[in-house]
């Protein structure tokens, strides 16, 4: 997919490398390809980064920042309790829909495991440990059903991550990849969090 020139060049590099690194795979998208959904020489790739390894260790950094930034920015609108819950779930799924090839890299990089998916997981660290604190507020709090808030977490992780990047073992169930489908999967895990938790 070409990327919009308007855009600074290691932008429209990061953009172009997930596309392909979701769509395709880390190991079988090319520098080469990815230049030219830019519109550029794989040198000038190489310039901004230089290895495929570094460029997608950037790759992991900018959706990392923007999902942090998005979770951010949704609980600062949310009200209380589930309130709260459903507003994260919202802003990790928003990219998603609007990008399929984001659920694509996620899955590659649980694939390829270390580093790529220490990485991500490192970067996801302070959102994980601000979920856990919330979760264990509101179960002490006695406006949640008590559970271990890091299974909780690491519980609606393995689902949203899991089911959302096996499109293939949705199809089995009927469901199919399209952004109504993200909608569908996320409203669904939103009454599954809901029954769990209240």
């Amino acid at each position: 997919m070409p990327t919009r020139p308007d855009r600074p060049t290691r932008d429209r590099i990061l953009d172009a490398a997930l596309d392909r690194f979701g769509s395709r795979g880390f190991e079988a998208a090319s520098l080469d390809e990815i230049a030219a959904d830019v519109g550029v020489r794989k040198q000038t790739v190489l310039y901004w980064f230089p290895s495929k390894d570094e460029l997608l260790a950037a790759v992991i950094e900018q959706i990392a920042t923007e999902l942090a930034v998005a979770v951010d920015a949704a609980l600062r609108q949310a009200g209380d309790g589930f309130a709260r819950v459903e507003a994260t779930v919202k802003a990790v799924f928003r990219p998603a829909v609007r990008r399929p090839a984001l659920l694509g890299l996620v899955r590659e990089l649980n694939r390829l495991g270390p580093p790529g998916a220490d990485r991500l997981m490192e970067r996801m660290g302070p959102l994980v440990e601000r979920a856990v604190q919330f979760l264990t507020v509101e179960m002490d709090a006695g406006r949640m059903r008590r559970a271990d808030p890091r299974l909780t977490v690491a519980l609606t992780y393995a689902t949203v991550v899991g089911v959302a990047t096996e499109p293939e073992a949705l199809r089995a169930v009927g469901w199919e990849p399209s952004a109504a489908g993200l909608r569908r999967l996320r409203t669904e895990l939103l009454a599954y969090l809901r029954a769990a938790l209240t």
